[in-house]
């Protein structure tokens, strides 16, 4: 009898270690996990209802706050500036969740986290306010400017400081007014965002750096400073040929110039005029595809950028060119000019010999040719399969005006207590090295060039240094369309650059071809005057 109460014990204590081992396992394990289920509500409702901190903007406009309520809840979330900062900011509804900056900075602005909630000894026996205020680094009066320059054409502006990261602007057309998704009214907050899901501009999508578009020629900064990075090209040399038309090796569809242009030259004549032949065969039989996808990775491409906002896109660069097939002197290879001594004798080769057939070297010729070599031509013009969101070609203006740096990119300065005590700060942090201080400087130069006496003049700015480089991404529809680009640097004559941009001007149905030198440039010049205090 007593062995079978022993046993029975035994039985009755592991199950109870097994109960006490779930339960620990739920509430602690498990917790996040259950909080995170989307059948879950109660943290939504419980959260929905508390006070949050405030966001600010650097200049100290209010784009975020709780006011409070009349009805089931003790606070509602508004947003003063309507839909200014809707896609840095987002919202929190009770329905759809959260976006932006109310999602990824939730529990600083909710107040929960512990080192915000026990800041002394204190702050055990006492309640305070534990909620933060975020403070941006978007400055209200160049966020209106972003606006107003784009107006209501569809697009994205990016402004960035190169030399900390610091997101300047960040702004995209069509937007929206995040108030009535915060709505404690559940029937009205649906309704107010199946209307925003059923528009088809998609005005829910902040594109500025979530959307992917072809880069088009703006992406020939990348294919430049990859092929400085080989040795094989200089700012002076080779001198590419002339040329309206470049046939891919070993096989592959024609490239032509924009219009049907003839151009070639150096390195820094080629990126003044565009020149869509020369740049494709540097990529593809200067560089090779090793370098290019090296490069491209360098600058941020393949990778998602560390910004402290929610789902950034990834921005791409194709990785796969086949098998290698030969080398570039294969396909490429000069036969040496026989020499006519002019006595009447049989021509003879330069080296004074009868074979004038001897192949002569070339300077790219153990560049390798693969089976999608010509996709590589393509790539290195910006089209194919490359997409960029706008935020990343802010960042390759920024890291060649950086001396090569690509910071990483934010859009908070400081984390804040309500009493202003500061929590945190995002101090400036190298992300990647893109190139060499040397050929950065390069690159800078060749950009002034461009924005001097190229195709980006209509983004100099009177009394600054200004760098700039167009493009025209052509979508291959007819009648012809292009989204129009311009990505740019700028500073005083005295100092490094001081803001980097890039700008988008979408494509529309119905609207003719645009380039961006012409559409996009004054969108760029008009934010990094308002940054500069120029004009």
């Amino acid at each position: 009898m007593n062995q079978r109460i022993t046993r029975l014990g035994m039985v009755f204590g592991v199950l109870y270690l097994l109960l006490f081992a779930q339960l620990n396992r739920v509430q602690f394990f498990g917790a996040q996990r259950l909080r995170d289920n989307p059948i879950n509500s109660r943290g939504l409702i419980r959260e929905f209802g508390q006070e949050r901190g405030r966001i600010l903007t650097a200049d100290g406009v209010v784009v975020a706050r709780s006011v409070p309520s009349d009805g089931s809840f003790d606070n509602v979330r508004v947003y003063p500036e309507g839909d200014l900062f809707a896609h840095v900011v987002g919202y929190q509804s009770l329905n759809v969740g959260a976006t932006g900056l109310e999602r990824e900075y939730n529990d600083e602005l909710a107040g929960t986290k512990l080192d915000q909630q026990i800041v002394s000894l204190k702050d055990l026996f006492r309640g305070r306010d534990s909620t933060a205020t975020l403070t941006l680094t978007i400055r209200d009066d160049v966020q209106r400017v972003a606006r107003d320059a784009l107006g209501d054409r569809r697009g994205s502006v990016v402004a960035i400081d190169p030399r900390t990261g610091e997101i300047l602007a960040l702004w995209t057309w069509p937007t929206f007014d995040p108030n009535p998704l915060a709505d404690p009214d559940g029937a009205a907050a649906n309704q107010a965002y199946e209307d925003l899901l059923a528009d088809p501009t998609d005005p829910l999508l902040a594109k500025s750096y979530r959307e992917l578009f072809f880069p088009g020629s703006t992406f020939k900064l990348v294919t430049a400073t990859a092929a400085l990075g080989t040795g094989r090209v200089t700012a002076t040399s080779p001198v590419m040929p002339e040329s309206n038309s470049y046939q891919p090796i070993p096989a592959g569809r024609p490239i032509s110039n924009f219009a049907g242009e003839t151009c070639g030259g150096d390195l820094f004549e080629i990126l003044r005029v565009s020149c869509n032949t020369a740049f494709a065969e540097i990529g593809a039989e200067w560089v090779g595809p090793q370098a290019m996808v090296a490069t491209a990775e360098d600058f941020g491409f393949n990778n998602r950028p560390p910004i402290d906002l929610p789902a950034a896109a990834k921005s791409r660069f194709p990785t796969d060119y086949g098998a290698r097939l030969a080398d570039v002197q294969y396909y490429r290879g000069v036969i040496k000019a026989a020499t006519d001594t002019g006595d009447g004798e049989e021509p003879t080769s330069p080296d004074g010999t009868d074979d004038a057939t001897e192949p002569l070297p070339l300077p790219n010729g153990d560049v390798g040719v693969y089976e999608n070599t010509a996709r590589l031509a393509q790539a290195s013009i910006g089209q194919n399969d490359v997409a960029a969101t706008p935020l990343q070609m802010a960042m390759v203006a920024a890291a060649i005006a950086n001396n090569g740096l690509v910071m990483t990119p934010h859009v908070v300065s400081t984390v804040t207590a309500a009493d202003g005590r500061l929590y945190s700060a995002n101090e400036p942090q190298v992300w990647k090295v893109a190139a060499s201080m040397a050929i950065a400087e390069t690159m800078r130069n060749a950009m002034i060039n461009v924005a001097t006496s190229g195709t980006a003049t209509r983004l100099a700015i009177p009394g600054y240094v200004v760098g700039g480089k167009t493009g025209t991404a052509q979508l291959g529809t007819n009648p012809p369309n292009s989204h129009a680009w311009i990505v740019g640097f700028a500073g005083p004559p005295d100092g490094p650059p001081e803001v980097a941009v890039a700008v988008i001007v979408e494509a529309q149905d119905g609207a003719s071809e645009q380039t961006g030198g012409l559409v996009a440039a004054p969108i760029g010049r008009a934010v990094m005057e308002a940054i500069l205090g120029a004009g």
